[in-house]
């Protein structure tokens, strides 16, 4: 079965993003929403991966190598000031994105499945990542301007 893969996949990538999310925080403390908001997002990243190991467990999770190569390639570590503030928010919501893609790829496989535990994982976290996305957005927003026009 190739949930497995995909189960493997999005746990991976929540743990990754986790990691980012953590690592934005650290880098932009003057940002006090920054700090607090992504230290939170990390937390939610965490318990999302713990929501899914009984899943992984279940269909015999695999280990596939695409979030980590997503991440290496995508998150190289923050950046500083305004424009490295917008970056890092940027890497972030790509790598959100690449969460939610998978939310909604397992979601159809659990229906599939006839798995009501797993949808019902997959639509509580469907909803957290699209909230994640939408912050990432309107604090890109918000950022730009400063960042883009006006000068350090």
């Amino acid at each position: 079965m190739h949930l497995a893969h995909y189960l493997g996949l999005l746990h991976r990538a929540q743990l990754n993003l986790a990691e980012a999310f953590r690592q934005v925080a650290d880098a932009h403390q003057a940002e006090p929403d920054i700090h607090h908001l992504c230290s939170r997002q990390a937390e939610l990243c965490d318990e999302q991966a713990r929501r899914l190991r009984p899943f992984a467990e279940r269909y015999a999770e695999e280990a596939p190598e695409e979030p980590d190569r997503l991440h290496s390639e995508l998150f190289r570590g923050t950046r500083t000031g305004g424009i490295g503030l917008l970056r890092d928010l940027q890497d972030l919501y790509l790598m959100a994105t690449e969460c939610d893609i998978c939310w909604t790829v397992i979601g159809q496989a659990a229906y599939g499945a006839r798995d009501r535990e797993l949808s019902d994982v997959v639509s509580a976290s469907e909803g957290e990542t699209a909230v994640q996305l939408a912050w990432l957005r309107t604090r890109m927003k918000q950022a730009a301007p400063q960042a883009l026009v006006v000068a350090d």
